[in-house]
Formats: C-alpha cells, structure tokens, sequence
C-alpha cells in the first residue's frame, strides 16, 4: 500500500505501482464506445499510462491537453488517459477540448486500479484512481512510473515523455 495526499490529508492506495523492469499487468478498460480494450489492443507501441482521478477536474484536465499536445509529435507511441469516469463523460471532455492524441479509457468494471495499485481506499475519493503515470515500452515492460505525492499536482511529464523518445 502507498500513500499519496490530497489537499494535505493523508490517502492510502491499495498497493503499489508495477516495478520498474517487470511486465506490466494486463487490464481491460472501456473506451467511449462501450467497448473493452486491453493492453494487447496496443502491442508494438510504447504506451503512456496517464492515470487521473477524474477529468472533472482541474489538474487532471491540463494533463489530458499537455500529453494530447505532445502525443502527436510521437512516433509509435499512445498515450492512454485512465480514469474511473464513466466513458461518457470522458468522451465528452475529449470532444469539448479537442483532445485527439490521447485515448480515454474508464476502469470503471475492471480490476485496473487494483491491479497497478492505484485505486484509493477510504476517504473522500474512495474507489478512485490516483494520480499517476506507468511508461511501458514495446513488450509492456515498465520503464517508468511515479506515483505523483500529492493528488492535486501535476506529474513529472518530461521524464515520461522521456521514456518514449
């Protein structure tokens, strides 16, 4: 279990992030289509995992349109925002914002937050995500990760991009 903050209060994760040098989990998330796609749906590209509460908010808006502004200057790499919003809602924030160069995908009815250890447990955003970011490269071996401290900043989007360069 981590632990992060949001808004100076203490919040717990219900483990931690995958090693760095290990295979990523597998997962299944949902796309605005109602429809699942897991990491396989991305073999051979070097993938961004860009993991949000929810983009409702503020921080997690800017990180959508600053990886939407530089994905499309990557070759062979996406960059997946996930979050716990249903994919309406994400959907719609995509499309408001122009937001092309980044897939949204909801953990919504998936073991995601479980899984990479970022799901929060207890308090105000109990059964969200936090906020965080897992670099995988070609064959989803993690190059990367940060598990930003406090919920309310933004990450470290240089070092990751970084990572995909």
């Amino acid at each position: 279990m981590a632990q992060v903050m949001f808004q100076g209060n203490e919040v717990d994760t219900v483990g931690d992030l995958p090693a760095v040098g290990s295979v990523a989990p597998a997962f299944v998330l949902t796309n605005g289509e109602l429809t699942d796609i897991g990491l396989d749906a991305f073999a051979g590209k070097k993938k961004i995992l860009s993991i949000v509460p929810s983009l409702d908010t503020d921080v997690c808006a800017l990180s959508a349109k600053k990886f939407n502004a530089d994905a499309g200057t990557l070759d062979q790499v996406v960059v997946l925002n996930v979050s716990a919003d249903l994919p309406f809602a994400s959907g719609r924030f995509c499309s408001a914002e122009g937001i092309e160069n980044v897939i949204p995908l909801s953990s919504f009815r998936s073991t995601f937050g479980v899984d990479y250890g970022v799901k929060i447990e207890g308090g105000a955003l109990d059964s969200l995500l936090t906020r965080a970011i897992v670099v995988l490269d070609e064959n989803n071996i993690v190059l990367y990760t940060e598990l930003v401290p406090e919920i309310t900043n933004e990450p470290d989007y240089e070092k990751a991009l970084n990572m995909v360069k």
